[in-house]
């Protein structure tokens, strides 16, 4: 009779280990899965707050978006003439001296360093922009003139989404009615340029236009993530016209063995509209006009 109690309560302990486990497994993928469903909905913007916000400013008719052609949807001819126009900027881009190779030729970057972080990076930003800010400019001026986008158009699965708005959640980055983000996997050090409809250029060294758009995310100036992100958002209100997008590839990191060859992607979510491309920029290579979009009003169109 003991040995039988014995066994009962033995075989009863183990059971009630194993559900208590199993308990525990479910919890933590409901939990998990809470988690993703959050990131899921953050990354498809908050439309139900962005339409009352618009309401309650008069925008209560929804802007639509047209999207420049991209270079991989161009003719034999077309691609031909783009390619003229590149060779211009890529002519301008070493005239006006804005290689960094050239620029970069300390000691401490003719090495690949394991150093996590260095001051020097960010007095190097400031120096080289405070000697250098016309040329960008001008070269700046000279991309925005581009109408052919060299992003690629992609469809990324649900989870390479969760893990880029992860990055922005990561950093604090702001959602809004326009958000443009820019990712990518090693330490070299891209900028984001937005050239807004007002005319302005929100950048590093100009990080909130009179429009209404801010840069809140600009990483690895130092090298400190293998997984960057920038981003560029108007969070309740974004002013009608065209908007290009360029990205620069300002400085390779000689980090870990990151290579002067850099893949990003950009997503850009407009009025709750998601739309995502991937490229990629060789260190020395001149600002890339990755593509543009138009907002007007439904009335507005011709």
């Amino acid at each position: 009779m003991d040995q039988t109690i014995l066994l009962i309560l033995i075989f009863g302990g183990g059971a009630s280990f194993f559900i208590a486990l199993f308990m525990l497994n479910r919890a933590k993928k409901k939990r998990e899965l809470k988690k993703r469903q959050k990131l899921h909905n953050a990354s498809r913007a908050p439309l139900s707050s962005m339409r009352a916000s618009r309401k309650g400013a008069g925008h209560d008719r929804r802007h639509v978006v047209s999207r420049s052609l991209q270079l991989d949807q161009l003719s034999e001819q077309a691609r031909e003439a783009y390619e003229n126009r590149q060779r211009r900027r890529v002519e301008q881009f070493s005239d006006l001296q804005l290689v960094m190779d050239e620029i970069f030729i300390p000691e401490r970057d003719a090495v690949e360093t394991e150093d996590e972080e260095s001051e020097e990076d960010e007095e190097d930003r400031s120096t080289w922009i405070s000697e250098n800010e016309d040329n960008l400019n001008a070269h700046a001026d000279l991309v925005a003139e581009e109408e052919v986008g060299t992003g690629i158009s992609v469809r990324v699965s649900q989870e390479e989404d969760l893990e880029l708005m992860a990055r922005l959640a990561r950093e604090g980055g702001k959602s809004g009615v326009v958000q443009i983000s820019l990712a990518w996997d090693d330490y070299n050090d891209l900028d984001m340029h937005v050239f807004c409809p007002s005319g302005e250029r929100i950048y590093f060294n100009n990080r909130k236009s009179a429009c209404g758009g801010e840069l809140d995310v600009d990483m690895n100036v130092r090298p400190k993530s293998k997984k960057p992100i920038e981003n560029v958002v108007w969070t309740e209100f974004a002013p009608d016209g065209e908007y290009k997008i360029g990205v620069h590839f300002y400085r390779h990191h000689r980090k870990r063995r990151t290579k002067k060859m850099c893949k990003f992607r950009l997503r850009i979510v407009t009025y709750g509209q998601v739309k995502e491309y991937s490229g990629e920029l060789t260190s020395g290579d001149p600002m890339s006009m990755i593509t543009s979009f138009l907002l007007v009003k439904p009335d507005e169109e011709e």
